[in-house]
């Protein structure tokens, strides 16, 4: 006897945008609550209570609250609507200062602080977690940077033989790591002197 298959219903339109709505107001409740009471004390009923739905709705869609935040990081990324890469003028060096003041400004921005720092905290203790982060977001913004540093190597503004993954660990590592550990004022003229310093290795 023959089986019949019935095929899975697709989901209407309209639930389709109650989904989309539902899942912008838990992105949205997460990033603000994370910057509200900080990571340690974000809960899933917290992030459900705020964003009007239920806390197995969440759980439906994310393992976590850590991945609720990545994904809130990930809308807000999704959301910015400046042209993608690194600005290319020729003068390396004041590209990157202008790139490097920029992550200065937004690191001190109060309304990323804490929610940075609790993502921070999940990728560190979520070996699955920071691989979604890597990927999804850490990698890509990671090749925009290894673009414009292989056009400046090109040209020959750096030398021939840099290792670009390295270069960006040089650039961008000092920066993080004083906005994460606290050990010195993160300034405009801190990016600078990054920029300068790591350009005098690299140039050759």
């Amino acid at each position: 006897m023959s089986q019949q298959i019935h095929p899975t219903p697709r989901p209407s339109a309209d639930a389709t945008r109650r989904n989309e709505g539902s899942r912008r107001a838990i992105l949205s409740a997460a990033f603000e609550l994370a910057g509200d009471i900080g990571y340690d004390k974000l809960t899933i009923e917290a992030i459900a209570a705020r964003a009007g739905v239920g806390k197995q709705t969440i759980y439906r869609w994310w393992p976590s609250k850590g991945a609720v935040l990545l994904d809130a990081f990930l809308m807000l990324s999704e959301a910015d609507d400046t042209a993608p890469g690194l600005p290319d003028t020729g003068d390396l060096e004041a590209d990157l200062k202008l790139v490097l003041r920029a992550t200065v400004a937004e690191l001190a921005d109060p309304r990323f602080d804490l929610p940075l720092r609790g993502l921070t905290s999940a990728i560190m203790h979520d070996t699955a977690l920071a691989a979604t982060y890597v990927e999804r977001l850490q990698g890509p913004v990671d090749e925009l940077k290894r673009r414009r540093l292989e056009a400046a190597r090109t040209a020959g503004h750096i030398a021939e033989d840099t290792d670009l993954d390295v270069a960006i660990a040089m650039i961008w590592g000092p920066l993080m790591e004083r906005w994460l550990l606290r050990n010195g004022t993160l300034t405009t003229e801190f990016a600078d002197r990054v920029v300068e310093t790591a350009l005098r290795g690299l140039r050759g």
